[in-house]
C-alpha cells in the first residue's frame, strides 16, 4: 500500500518538475536610443554606449547595436525595470555629459528611466544644455549630450 502511494506521488511530481522546461522564454526588451547633440539637435552616431541597469554599478558596453538609421538598438534582459545611458567619444574614455544632469550640483548624477514608460509612450530626457527639444515614439529613449568643456577636462585630469 505504501509503495502504491509512493508510485502515485511520483507520477504526480514528475510532470510538475518537467513543467518549467515547457514555459515560454521571456523575450528581451528592445529600446531605440537616440542620442542628440545639444547644440545642433542632430543625431550622434555611436556604438560606444555605456548602459547601467536597476541602480547597479555594472556597466554594459555591448548591449547596443547600430541601426540602419544610425540610432542605437538597446537589448535589455526581460527583468530590467530602469536604466541609465551614457556614451563615449573620440574612441577613448571621454564620456559625453548628459544634459539631463548638468544642473546637478556639485557633480552630475546618473538619471534612471523606467523601461515600461519608454516602451509604452517613449521618453525624452530633459535638455538642460540648450533649448532644443525632441519627440519620442513608443519604444524610443531620446537624450541630449554635449562634450566636456576645457574646465571639465582639466578637472578630470586632476582627479
Amino acid at each position: 500500500m505504501a509503495a502504491r502511494r509512493m508510485y502515485v506521488l511520483l507520477l504526480l511530481l514528475v510532470p510538475i518538475a518537467a513543467l518549467p522546461g515547457y514555459l515560454p522564454a521571456q523575450t528581451p526588451k528592445i529600446v531605440t536610443l537616440k542620442m542628440l547633440d545639444s547644440r545642433s539637435g542632430n543625431l550622434i552616431e555611436t556604438t560606444e554606449f555605456l548602459i547601467q541597469v536597476d541602480h547597479k554599478d555594472d556597466v554594459y558596453g555591448d548591449w547596443v547595436q547600430l541601426n540602419d538609421d544610425q540610432t542605437g538598438k538597446l537589448t535589455l534582459p526581460p527583468n530590467v525595470s530602469v536604466f541609465a545611458a551614457q556614451a563615449k567619444y573620440n574612441a577613448t574614455t571621454d564620456v559625453y555629459i548628459n544634459c539631463d544632469s548638468v544642473k546637478d550640483k556639485p557633480v552630475p548624477l546618473l538619471h534612471w528611466y523606467a523601461v515600461s514608460e519608454i516602451l509604452t509612450s517613449g521618453v525624452v530626457a530633459p535638455n538642460g544644455c540648450s533649448k532644443h527639444t525632441a519627440v519620442a515614439k513608443p519604444g524610443q529613449f531620446v537624450f541630449f549630450v554635449r562634450r566636456r568643456n576645457w574646465q571639465e577636462q582639466i578637472k578630470d585630469l586632476r582627479e
